[in-house]
């Protein structure tokens, strides 16, 4: 009787341990190929969204000036808040923001095979967990255009920035222009609390050697390291290096 028993019990706590082996296996299913599937789609119907709407024709122009009145150059916005060149190519004035949560412009990066849709803010629900590019609100107003993107899950597009290297190239690519970023610098780790790294001249507070020291015009990339952990910050800098409009 007693050996009866303890064949049912362990036979019991076998089919406890399995079941919670296949809600565990399930659960890490979710994370590493459902979450990416799911937003992965979600960001790629994005970028199709914005590359046909800015296919789209646009409106009739208006009138144009009096006979004899001066003319007002229109100004050529630039991403998110109106980062651009400090040459002659500089865009000139401040778009109106993006609303909160939407794409408004592509990040490609040929090196890491990356296309991904840009949207204002880094919420994990309405922005990164999609799969996007989240653009840190009120940065590149001074010439730091700052993002954030996952490195695991949900979509992951920065998991293989740690692979850039200096000299490579990135677009940021809106409506109006197309903006080419030289990768110029990066920083391996440091503290998620290291705010100088988005500063509008990015520059790590805890690594000092890491960074610029005079105004310009970069691109800053951040995402989590190391790797299924969000215990640090990896960053890559580039620099902007031309400008077309579309």
């Amino acid at each position: 009787m007693r050996r009866r028993l303890l064949v049912r019990a362990l036979w019991g706590f076998a089919e406890v341990v399995v079941s919670l082996g296949v809600v565990l296996l399930l659960l890490v299913a979710h994370q590493l190929w459902w979450t990416n599937r799911l937003a992965r789609d979600d960001a790629g119907r994005a970028v199709q969204a914005l590359e046909r709407e800015w296919r789209a024709p646009e409106a009739p122009s208006p009138p144009g000036p009096e006979p004899g009145a001066e003319a007002v150059p229109e100004p050529i916005p630039g991403p998110g808040s109106g980062s651009g060149p400090s040459s002659s190519a500089a865009p000139r004035g401040e778009p109106p923001s993006p609303r909160w949560d939407q794409a408004y412009a592509v990040l490609r990066i040929p090196r890491i095979g990356l296309t991904a849709p840009v949207a204002e803010g880094t919420g994990k629900g309405g922005v990164l967990d999609r799969g996007y590019v989240g653009h840190y609100t009120r940065t590149a107003q001074a010439g730091n255009f700052a993002l954030a993107g996952h490195r695991n899950t949900h979509g992951e597009p920065f998991r293989r920035i740690d692979r850039l290297r200096r000299g490579d190239r990135i677009t940021v690519e809106t409506r109006d222009a197309v903006y080419t970023y030289t990768v110029d610098q990066s920083l391996a780790r440091t503290a998620p609390s290291d705010s100088g790294v988005i500063a509008s001249v990015p520059r790590s507070g805890t690594t000092t050697s890491a960074g610029y020291s005079e105004p310009g015009y970069y691109l800053t990339l951040t995402t989590c390291t190391p790797e299924f952990s969000s215990r640090y910050r990896l960053v890559v800098w580039g620099k902007l290096t031309a400008m077309r409009p579309r």
